[in-house]
């Protein structure tokens, strides 16, 4: 299964770092924490809200959609198709604990963004820091949320289940 989920996570980070346009506010650690009893995230979202709710929430920041389990692809706000089967995802790096704003990240590091994963994931880096990336996922029917997981994978940990190309 796990091997299954960094799979799905390749997929996330590689459209990530394929995402261009206006740079996108991000995230912090705190808002993925979820409330153990209601699934409500630190923003107020809660299942059963609708695309109002979400995007009064989380409209400035990057969000990740996969249409009937659709290939996962940026859409802005205004093309996201609340009313379908839809999976909605807002991910983010961190890096000893920081959130990454990707274009900086690269910069900073004399790295391509396609050489990001490689360099992330090599053992050499993740010897001298922490790289978590953490996402919050949102499933939708007919309009509302039916389901909301925060997830995340410790590249420290499980990154022997993940392959950068």
């Amino acid at each position: 299964m796990k091997k299954i989920a960094a799979c799905f996570i390749l997929t996330f980070s590689l459209t990530l770092l394929n995402a261009c346009g206006k740079e996108k506010p991000l995230l912090t650690a705190t808002d993925y924490d979820l409330d153990a009893e209601t699934a409500q995230t630190i923003r107020g979202v809660k299942i059963g809200d609708g695309s109002d709710a979400f995007l009064a929430a989380y409209r400035d920041y990057d969000i990740l959609s996969s249409m009937d389990g659709g290939s996962f692809q940026f859409l802005s706000a205004e093309e996201i198709p609340f009313d379908t089967s839809l999976i909605t995802i807002l991910p983010s790096f961190f890096v000893d604990g920081t959130a990454v704003e990707i274009d900086t990240f690269c910069e900073d590091n004399e790295i391509e963004k396609d050489a990001l994963l490689s360099f992330l994931t090599d053992e050499a880096y993740l010897e001298h820091h922490a790289v978590v990336y953490q996402y919050l996922v949102f499933e939708w029917e007919n309009g509302a949320i039916t389901d909301i997981r925060s997830e995340s994978m410790d590249y420290n940990k499980d990154a022997s289940y993940y392959t950068a190309n």
